[in-house]
């Protein structure tokens, strides 16, 4: 099988939350991970949207959720979803993680601050 553009399946994700949002003190809703060389950033409802912003800076064409539970993949590309390989592990985000995230840092306001 030859391997799909955009995907790594060997790098490992960069962490367990949104590397920028860390960084900065933010939260997020839903995280994404980038399928080419595992930054994790926020998804496109999250206030920051720190997932699209890492394709548009790198030009790095696939994402995967990175939500327990859910192994789809995204291609920016052609705006589909579709079914890919297994990535390096962890798949998820931690369990005890709250959605969304991360502890002590959502405010109680968190769904008016939605896109």
């Amino acid at each position: 099988m030859e391997p799909l553009s955009g995907i790594n399946p060997a790098v490992p994700p960069s962490g367990p939350g949104c590397a920028e949002c860390t960084q900065s003190g933010e939260w997020w809703f839903h995280l994404r991970r980038c399928a080419e060389c595992g930054h994790i950033g926020c998804c496109d409802s999250s206030p920051n949207q720190h997932a699209t912003a890492h394709e548009q800076q790198t030009g790095h064409p696939v994402i995967r959720s990175y939500e327990p539970g859910e192994d789809w993949f995204w291609s920016y590309a052609d705006s589909s979803v579709f079914e890919g390989p297994r990535l390096a592990p962890p798949e998820a985000h931690p369990l005890d993680q709250p959605v969304p995230g991360p502890a002590g840092r959502v405010p109680a306001d968190w769904q008016d601050h939605l896109h």
